[in-house]
């Protein structure tokens, strides 16, 4: 395999955001589902995602800068022996260079995963070639997918397609926030020695909303209201992520006035309860100017006016 930062386009001085910001650039472009049945788009999309698996996870990548493991995360070898480094774990996602290996130590150092299970190596603790293979887990996964906000607001379902060839639906559930990381048990590498496969994870790219924002499982909006509605009050039809729904504004209602909308946020994944919405009001004027008003606030004001901004504090 290529050297990782090579794949990601990363000089070795890259931060960990810098890591996770080309791997997600990178699988926009490159994911399965945007090109169904590209082959070698779909070998670019699991080089991407292996290199990503091997530098975002700061051992993995330590070992690497220090020439511990090759870019496939192998443990490097010296010389024909056959024979690695014992007592070091062999944790990555991809295949590697067999030039050096032969039959089941190859195929065992292969699927070896980032966590070891048991005891491995042969008799005598020794972990060479004659010992029969490494034990462990297998690797986990790396994918990204990105939900529109309303849809990860009410809950969805994604299709993703494995390191396998195989593609399955990915419930996502509601009120999923942005990097939510969900994890399919068993869809990742095959475990060496008997143990079992490593997972699938999957990190959730939630897109930003024309007008909604989120804070935890409450949502925020700003609703403009006419000068009329804002002096006699009015009942207005607001967004929410579940519907449109009926708001009453009281007389006298002013720029910056909120309004909480009970049960309208999105669902907390923790106490399996909604959030509320909190509507925050801007007063517009009209556009253009009406006539008639600006004659009306001139006779107005001649006889009547208020201090806003010594109110405020600002004079």
């Amino acid at each position: 395999m290529r050297d990782p930062y090579q794949i990601l386009g990363l000089p070795r001085s890259a931060s960990a955001d810098d890591i996770k910001k080309a791997y997600r650039k990178l699988a926009k472009e490159f994911h399965p589902d945007l090109k169904p049945g590209n082959a070698a788009n779909e070998e670019r999309f699991k080089e991407i995602s292996a290199a990503y698996t091997l530098l975002s996870d700061s051992d993995k990548r330590a070992r690497f800068d220090r020439g511990e493991i090759d870019a496939s995360g192998q443990e490097r070898h010296h010389g024909f022996g056959g024979r690695s480094h014992a007592g070091r774990s062999r944790a990555y996602s991809g295949a590697g260079d067999d030039s050096f290996f032969g039959g089941e130590d190859w195929f065992s150092d292969l699927f070896s995963g980032g966590r070891k299970r048991g005891g491995a190596g042969g008799a005598g603790g020794g972990g060479g070639a004659a010992g029969g293979g490494s034990r462990s887990r297998g690797s986990d996964i790396n994918y990204s997918v990105s939900v529109p906000f309303i849809e990860a607001a009410q809950g969805t379902k994604r299709r993703i397609s494995l390191s396998n060839g195989k593609s399955i639906d990915v419930a996502v559930p509601p009120g999923t926030e942005d990097q939510a990381k969900l994890r399919l048990k068993g869809q990742g590498l095959p475990g060496a020695g008997g143990f079992g496969a490593g997972d699938a994870i999957v990190e959730v790219h939630v897109e930003a909303h024309p007008f909604f924002t989120r804070q935890g499982p409450d949502i925020h909006v700003e609703v403009p209201i006419t000068l009329n509605e804002a002096v006699l009050g009015a009942t207005i039809r607001v967004p929410t992520v579940s519907g449109p729904v009926a708001l009453k504004i009281q007389p006298g209602a002013n720029t910056g006035s909120t309004l909480r909308l009970r049960g309208k946020g999105v669902m907390n994944q923790a106490t399996k309860q909604a959030g509320d919405q909190y509507v925050k009001l801007k007063v517009v004027l009209p556009d253009p100017p009406d006539a008639e008003l600006v004659k009306f606030m001139e006779e107005w004001s001649r006889t009547r006016s208020y201090d806003v901004r010594k109110k405020a504090g600002l004079e």
